[in-house]
């Protein structure tokens, strides 16, 4: 398994055991998308989002500021020799394809791809 992918499961283990004591990370649902670990290893990028994308800026915050606590429990549940040093982002593909789907389902838009479909013979 990747080490991105390895860290993505154990971060996700240990925010869904809601041990975490800021109250802005209380009973809030957060996917990990994605962790991009630099190729030293040293470093490590969380994408997050939080279900429904609501107070996203602040969750983030809270988990910056939780990232040392979070080094630490990730180190203890994977096999790393030294774990990185976590930053967390806002993922925004979530928003990217929001955006995409609204933009295919645009009449104008769907008008032209129902006629390249006829064209095709589909």
């Amino acid at each position: 398994m990747r080490v991105g992918e390895s860290l993505r499961h154990a971060l996700v283990d240990v925010l869904a055991r809601g041990v975490l004591r800021d109250p802005v990370l209380q009973n809030v649902s957060i996917t990990v998308s994605e962790i991009r670990v630099s190729p030293d290893l040293k470093n490590a990028t969380a994408y997050v989002m939080p279900l429904g994308g609501d107070e996203a800026d602040e969750i983030v915050s809270a988990l910056r500021r939780a990232s040392p606590f979070l080094r630490s429990a990730i180190a203890a549940e994977t096999q790393l020799k030294h774990a990185p040093r976590l930053s967390f982002e806002i993922d925004q593909s979530f928003n990217r394809a929001t955006s995409i789907d609204a933009l295919l389902r645009h009449p104008k838009v769907a008008q032209d791809l129902q006629r390249e479909g006829d064209e095709d013979g589909s």
